[in-house]
């Protein structure tokens, strides 16, 4: 063995985070170690305490520690605009830029039939229950630009429109400062298909 025992047990739990491998395991492994007792203890405790009070809230299935979540709670926001994010920390992104006021619902997760992901493993099955309640008018598909967020969002633009809302998708394209010739082809596409008059 190269660790002992509970070095090698705490690299390979560190290691199944997301966007963390082997050597950022190790790192993150000796930090640790390196830590204070009560450091270490607090650590412990956070993850605890937020695997023991953080639930999903009942209406949106955002992150929260109440049933329904601060979002879904402040009635100033806009009740008829419903904005669908693949993930929780999606909510967060749109909520820094202090834009958008309208309701949010996540679906944990976006379709990927290579992954065995089809709209069954997502919380599609509650956006149709909110549609169905006929509060909201706009729904803002706001999935990543990605192959599994495009068919992600154009599977639910068909369960949706039907109903006679409409149904809008974030635009994608060059970002704000960018130069063109660091543009990809995949970038330059969506750009001029998303173009808008001015």
């Amino acid at each position: 063995m190269l660790f002992a025992r509970p070095l090698a047990e705490l690299i390979a739990e560190l290691e199944k985070l997301p966007g963390v491998g082997p050597k950022s395991a190790q790192r993150l492994a000796y930090h640790l170690l390196k830590t204070t007792d009560a450091d270490a203890n607090r650590l412990a405790d956070s993850i605890r305490n937020a695997k023991l009070k953080l639930r999903f809230c009942a209406k949106c299935q955002n992150i929260s520690e109440n049933e329904i979540c601060e979002i879904c709670a402040d009635l100033r926001r806009d009740q008829h605009v419903l904005c669908v994010v693949a993930e929780p920390r999606d909510i967060a992104a749109i909520e820094r830029i202090n834009e958008y006021r309208g309701q949010y619902h996540v679906l944990h997760g976006l379709m990927s039939p290579m992954d065995g992901i089809g709209p069954e493993q997502l919380r599609v099955r509650e956006l149709l229950g909110r549609l169905g309640e006929g509060q909201i008018e706009e729904v803002i598909l706001a999935t990543n630009p990605t192959i599994e967020g495009d068919a992600t969002a154009l599977y639910l633009a068909k369960l949706i429109k039907p109903a006679g809302l409409k149904v809008s998708r974030l635009a994608h394209g060059m970002p704000v400062g960018a130069e063109l010739d660091y543009a990809d082809s995949a970038t330059l596409i969506s750009a001029l298909e998303y173009r808008r008059e001015m």
